[in-house]
């Protein structure tokens, strides 16, 4: 798998800002793949904004799709996993449904790539019976992908041994170098974060050996609707990409 970036907003906003921010990403690092989420089914308050919904989410994704820019977004239930399959490129599992066997053996039917997000509960050795319920469907097209393992309450942290014990299965492993900044729910009704350890991670997560990072941008991530506290700024994207292609591209001289 070629060293990838998957970058975008953590939830649609609207049509116009999507297809801004694809835009905006290409123009600053080349090829990646646009993640956008048509609903955040996990937000942690019942007002907070979830999305637009399947139906007008999965339009917005399919144009960006016309740009030739990949695409990938979550499901959340089974029900879902073919109407999504038809609008994008990869199917996400949240971390919070990496466990759950209906939907990732639904995931892997559609024959589309699977990316699955490691639970923060969950140890980086049992991630082989997630790839084998979803290889069990005679799909092998699955990612792996860190985001932190609870610490205590309202903290997360990073083990860099599991990328490699995820590797070692057999499977592309990407870094999540925002949601493993994130303090769940350490804001009440919302998420925090520390958005200036993403570099660090994400250097050190590139020197460990990984197949590509997921970052979640914005152009004001004080204004974003979902995870704002931990997105990093457009501005500083750029930057942080090249200087995490430099990192692999040393470790395969």
């Amino acid at each position: 798998m070629k060293f990838t970036l998957i970058a975008g907003p953590c939830v649609i906003e609207s049509a116009e800002h999507c297809h801004f921010l694809a835009d905006s990403i290409r123009s600053l690092v080349g090829d990646f793949i646009f993640k956008a989420s048509f609903d955040k089914a996990n937000r942690s308050s019942i007002h907070s904004y979830r999305g637009p919904g399947l139906k007008e989410g999965l339009a917005i994704l399919a144009s960006i799709r016309t740009k030739g820019i990949p695409v990938l977004t979550d499901i959340h239930e089974a029900s879902q996993a073919d109407e999504v399959a038809a609008s994008v490129d990869i199917l996400q599992i949240p971390a919070f449904l990496c466990r759950q066997t209906d939907l990732l053996i639904a995931a892997g039917r559609t024959g589309k790539t699977v990316n699955v997000k490691k639970g923060q509960f969950v140890a980086p050795s049992d991630m082989r019976n997630v790839v084998d319920k979803i290889r069990s469907t005679g799909n092998n097209n699955i990612i792996l992908t860190e985001r932190g393992s609870s610490f205590g309450y309202n903290n997360l942290v990073v083990d860099m041994r599991g990328l490699k014990i995820m590797r070692d299965l057999g499977v592309p492993v990407i870094f999540d170098a925002t949601h493993s900044v994130q303090t769940p729910g350490a804001q009440g009704t919302t998420s925090g974060g520390n958005p200036e350890f993403i570099p660090t991670l994400a250097k050190a997560a590139t020197a460990a050996g990984i197949d590509g990072v997921f970052i979640e941008t914005h152009e004001n991530p004080a204004k974003a609707l979902s995870d704002g506290a931990n997105a990093l700024p457009l501005s500083q994207l750029a930057p942080l990409w090249h200087q995490l292609e430099k990192i692999h591209a040393a470790l395969n001289e």
